[in-house]
């Protein structure tokens, strides 16, 4: 009797040719690029290094595209805006020591916002591991140590039998709900000596799925059910999930509203006659979701930028839908969920009963006229302008990737996404420097549409080597660069606290002049001509810049106990 786990596959006579008579002149590094390839992957992100010059030699010998950037850090932003659009672990090409080490505060960006970055780093020579001072170039005691409080899983390769099953089960782990970056290091001789192991032809790393246990969404669902005010917060996880469909399905049916926090932008529809937008950091939402006696979260932890600052204090029963165990309860008591936000949706839409409640748009409407009212009163108008023309001059299909400054804080409440992962932003983990090259990573993976990028001048200046990158590869991006002199917000945030800033202004470059030496057209614009320049440099293909001089405010906030 034949058991399916008795069924072995059975080479084909050409693959065993193939198996017995591997091609010359291969290394471990081959072997890299072939599991990536066997894999599914098309793209790699990276920056060469002495010790992983194993892997970069190999990439002659494969079809993979290699998206060289000029600092490890950016090139971490750009595989994260590629592993964020595409849903596929984007491999991340890193050196020992240095340049591993440079990218940390990318990966720190990809396990907060749960994007699947499959970093592999070369390491020292094999006869240095084991925390033993030998004076190798880039040595570290333990570089693994340094990646363990960021990344999902560390996987450390010492033959190169091993780099197959190590890569498969990183590739496995970044891609199994919650995503994430995951590590993988190979030492350097292990690379650069040739291999007569075959060529890499199969693999199959299908990542876990996390369905949610069934008896917890029947409570959920009966709490939902017979909720008379029911609302939703949505979060990140619900893009990641691909979930936004459904999400919508579940709100319909229970009237409930729904809010997006700044990772769940475009989650659910804008102008849909349920949607409270994205207004989390306003007392008038906080109010209106404390009042509700049954608040569903979706793929949110409600962390600091989801909760009003930690101001939101339900006083209904929360339900709480989330991928990472360590989120599940971490700042409210809730029924919690472990579970993959696409299935656990789908398991409360085949379980709630239909509620009919007429009166919920019209409570809806009146949350955002206050909203309005309350920014209404701060003149702000300048500001309420400028993004609008960034919306207006955006096609509605493209991405955005926006770095940690002014216009971005507004673009977390008051931007339109105009559908899910559409907007990405730095609010995982804060870091300067994300939307440019991040943006670049969103071009590479999907040329087909323009780009947006927005920084600051002071977050521009992390990332402007990488101007070089967006010409060598002629990638369609336009970055919008808002010049105020200095760390906006931090000068903001200084002189509401102590009275003055301190070391928040900046002598910074002609930004245009500075574009057009890498060969991308630049144009200084103004608020006024803002929306024609930047549709005209997104309606052109290859790169731009367009420099607004422009010192924004940000609307006061309610977390502080003000109105």
């Amino acid at each position: 009797m034949t058991h399916d786990h008795d069924l072995v596959l059975r080479p084909t006579e050409a693959q065993t040719s193939a198996a017995l008579n591997p091609p010359p002149g291969r290394n471990g590094g081959d072997l890299v690029v072939e599991t990536l390839a066997a894999l599914g992957t098309t793209t790699v992100f990276g920056l060469p290094g002495q010790h992983a010059l194993g892997m970069f030699d190999a990439l002659r010998r494969s079809d993979l595209r290699y998206i060289g950037l000029r600092v490890e850090n950016n090139a971490g932003f750009a595989a994260d805006a590629y592993g964020r659009i595409t849903g596929e672990a984007a491999p991340l090409l890193l050196s020992t020591g240095p340049g591993a080490l440079t990218s940390l505060a990318a990966l720190q960006e990809a396990a907060a916002a749960s994007a699947p970055v499959l970093a592999i780093s070369s390491q020292i020579p094999s006869a240095g591991l084991g925390g033993g001072r030998h004076g190798y170039l880039h040595e570290l005691p333990d570089q693994s140590a340094s990646f363990r409080g960021v990344v999902k899983s560390v996987h450390t390769v010492r033959t190169q039998s091993q780099i197959p099953s190590a890569i498969e089960a990183a590739w496995k782990s970044a891609l199994t709900a919650p995503h994430g970056p995951v590590w993988v290091e190979i030492p350097q001789d292990v690379l650069l000596a040739e291999t007569s192991i075959p060529v890499v032809t199969g693999g199959d790393a299908f990542p876990e799925e996390l369905p949610p246990r069934p008896e917890l969404t029947a409570v959920a669902a009966d709490l939902l059910s017979r909720a008379e005010r029911p609302a939703i917060i949505a979060g990140g996880g619900v893009v990641r999930a691909d979930a936004s469909g459904k999400l919508k399905q579940l709100a319909e049916m229970l009237r409930a509203p729904v809010v997006t926090t700044p990772g769940g932008k475009g989650a659910f529809p804008w102008e849909h006659p349920l949607s409270l937008q994205s207004w989390i950091e306003d007392r008038h939402t906080t109010d209106f979701l404390e009042d509700a006696d049954v608040v569903l979260v979706v793929g949110s932890g409600l962390g600091e930028l989801s909760s009003n600052y930690h101001t939101f204090k339900p006083r209904g029963r929360v339900v709480q839908i989330e991928a990472d165990l360590g989120k599940l309860e971490s700042n409210h008591p809730a029924l919690g969920i472990h579970a993959d936000a696409r299935l656990a949706l789908q398991a409360l839409l085949e379980t709630v009963s239909a509620r009919e409640d007429a009166k919920v748009p019209e409570r809806v409407r009146e949350v955002l006229a206050k909203v309005a009212e309350r920014l209404g009163a701060q003149e702000l108008t300048l500001e309420q302008d400028v993004l609008a023309a960034v919306r207006r001059a955006l096609p509605a299909d493209s991405p955005s990737f926006w770095d940690m400054t002014i216009l971005a804080y507004w673009a977390w409440s008051a931007f339109d996404a105009k559908g899910p992962n559409h907007m990405h932003s730095a609010q995982g983990s804060g870091g300067l420097g994300y939307g440019f090259p991040a943006a670049l990573g969103g071009a590479v993976a999907d040329p087909t549409r323009p780009v947006l990028a927005v920084s600051g001048d002071g977050g521009a200046l992390y990332s402007i080597a990488e101007l070089a990158t967006a010409r060598q590869y002629d990638l369609n991006v336009t970055w919008l660069i808002v010049d105020d002199g200095g760390y906006g917000i931090l000068r903001e945030y200084m002189t509401d606290a102590f009275g003055e800033a301190t070391a928040t202004e900046l002598t910074r470059p002609d930004y245009v002049a500075l574009a057009e030496s890498f060969g991308v057209p630049g144009v200084r614009t103004s608020p006024q001509t803002l929306e024609a320049d930047l549709a005209k440099a997104l309606g052109e293909p290859g790169p731009s810049v367009v420099v607004l001089p422009a010192v924004l405010r940000m609307f006061a906030p309610t977390h502080l106990g003000s109105d």
